[in-house]
């Protein structure tokens, strides 16, 4: 009796070892997280030799992210059976396989294959599946912990691109995805050994009182909250994905250069990391979803600004803000998921969730691809994201309405 409970306070929840599994994490994000920005550095390089158009520069990216969110789901479901220890190892061998064969690719579909099949689904494992293991760890910090889970994506956001772009720059694109193929397996695999640890018996069953009410009034059924969840996750996603997936094209074609765009990708990641953080902290606080529509709202905000300024130190604000407003979206996905759905249920259904905002970054990147094709400008792109923004606000503030009728009725 006193070995489990001595085991419970130095391994359960919000244990020390609670703490440095996060810190673990964190770092594993921030490294994995590598396979969803190198395609947006590489893309202007990588259209050069290929001799395509930018849609179809795009489509890589595009692969990546819908790898990505499938791998959320089939990665999340390994770890719901086996723990997050053995698809964090998967994800590793596929990350490093898929940059070693993008190196190695003769044509511009080989490339895409590699993203989609292996890089994608690789690096899922650091962000949803993550975010879904550190809840079961965290009850009352669980919305700090799972921001600061889903931080190191940014993290990978702020450090990558610079990387990627100096390499690249003394270099050349292949040769800097190869090399960093190589190094993500020997910067990864120590980290994955402090994961091994699973879950004790009963342990994902720690709640709050605030969770229980929450279920209790929620006015919707499990199955038409989820589906508004992942409308609601493409909408925004969409949106968010034009600056993100064109930024350093739409710097280039303005003529401040890739290099630029790098340093306004980075800094709008960076700030994004005091967005996520925040967030966490502001969830435990107010809720998952009215932190989710503050957000959303605030996102709207800057991509409007992007219409009417264009000046090089104008572009390098506008990102800056756009980054700390945006930054605690998604996170926020999966802090209402723990809120208003079973905790033995968390994994599987932030995957469907963050597969929903995976789809709309890729949805949102062909398409600002697209629409710079037919129409010579990024303006209209723009202004499509602001529409669909303006989609995921109106969800937010029905199930925010919706959820208040729920818990008056029940009072």
């Amino acid at each position: 009796m006193n070995a489990t409970i001595e085991t419970s306070a130095a391994y359960g929840v919000e244990s020390p070892y609670a703490w440095r599994r996060l810190a673990a994490g964190l770092m594993l994000s921030t490294l994995g997280g590598v396979g969803m920005w190198s395609v947006v550095v590489a893309l202007p390089a990588m259209q050069a030799e290929f001799g395509v158009d930018r849609a179809s520069a795009s489509v890589p990216f595009t692969m990546t992210m819908l790898g990505f969110g499938v791998g959320n789901i089939v990665m999340g479901r390994l770890a719901d059976r086996f723990g997050i220890a053995l698809p964090m190892a998967l994800g590793t061998i596929m990350l490093a396989l898929g940059y070693v064969l993008t190196g190695l690719a003769g044509s511009l579909w080989q490339v895409a294959l590699a993203h989609g099949l292996l890089i994608g689904v690789g690096c899922s494992t650091s962000f949803g599946p993550l975010m879904a293991d550190m809840s079961h760890w965290f009850s009352r910090r669980r919305g700090r912990a799972v921001a600061i889970a889903a931080t190191g994506n940014y993290l990978a956001g702020t450090f990558w691109p610079l990387v990627v772009s100096h390499f690249i720059g003394v270099s050349d694109w292949r040769t800097t995805h190869i090399g960093i193929g190589i190094f993500l397996v020997f910067a990864m695999f120590p980290l994955i050994l402090v994961m091994r640890r699973k879950l004790i018996e009963g342990h994902s069953d720690a709640t709050t009182t605030d969770d229980e009410r929450r279920r209790a009034d929620s006015p919707f059924s499990p199955r038409t909250l989820q589906i508004l969840l992942c409308i609601a996750g493409v909408c925004c996603c969409v949106a968010m994905s034009m600056p993100q997936v064109h930024l350093v094209a739409y710097c280039a074609d303005l003529g401040y250069g890739a290099a630029r765009g790098a340093e306004m990708l980075s800094a709008m990641l960076a700030l994004g990391i005091i967005s996520r953080v925040g967030s966490g902290f502001v969830a435990d606080k107010i809720g998952g979803v009215r932190t989710l529509l503050i957000g959303s709202v605030a996102q709207g905000v800057a991509l409007f600004l992007y219409l009417p300024f264009n000046g090089l130190y104008s572009l390098y604000i506008i990102s800056a803000m756009f980054g700390l407003f945006q930054g605690g979206i998604v996170p926020m996905y999966a802090v209402i998921v723990r809120e208003y759905f079973s905790p033995k249920e968390a994994s599987t259904r932030v995957g469907f969730v963050i597969f929903s905002t995976v789809a709309g970054m890729a949805i949102g990147g062909w398409m600002s691809g697209k629409i710079f094709d037919l129409t010579g400008s990024y303006q209209a792109a723009f202004v499509n994201g602001i529409a669909f923004n303006a989609i995921n606000v109106t969800i937010m503030i029905w199930l925010l309405m919706r959820s208040r009728r729920g818990a008056m009725a029940t009072a």
